[in-house]
């Protein structure tokens, strides 16, 4: 699967941030979801939405190796991870996130739940596989 964004389509629901928390953190704290939606008001009058594209970048940087590509998808070993935050530092699309209550940062590991439950299609599969709620 691979993700994309229509940002002329989000409403700045935040439904993504909230429901990846829960899917992925246990909690309901879309400050825990790797997507983020910011809004640029009052101009450029829009909202933008941060989203891992799986680019390797946080991989490269990475000074333990704590974050590997499987199938596509990199991910964070927090056993491995010393919480550097290189990684975020370095995310060309800032979408390497962290919070206090974390040792280790966070990202999208491509699960689907926000293409399932999007309301305005403004995350979706490229490739068609995920079955909209």
């Amino acid at each position: 699967m691979r993700l994309g964004v229509k940002e002329e389509l989000c409403s700045g629901c935040r439904v993504c941030e909230v429901l990846c928390a829960l899917v992925n953190r246990g909690e309901c704290n879309p400050k825990l979801g790797a997507v983020r939606v910011k809004g640029l008001f009052p101009e450029p009058g829009r909202y933008q939405i941060a989203l891992c594209d799986q680019c390797g970048e946080c991989a490269r940087v990475c000074p333990v190796e704590a974050i590997t590509e499987r199938n596509g998808v990199y991910r964070i070993d927090e056993e491995l991870c010393t919480g550097c935050m290189e990684c975020v530092e370095a995310c060309p699309r800032d979408a390497m996130f962290a919070h206090p209550a974390r040792k280790a940062p966070f990202k999208c590991i491509v699960c689907g739940q926000c293409v399932a439950y999007c309301p305005r299609e403004a995350i979706y599969d490229v490739e068609g596989e995920v079955v909209r709620k």
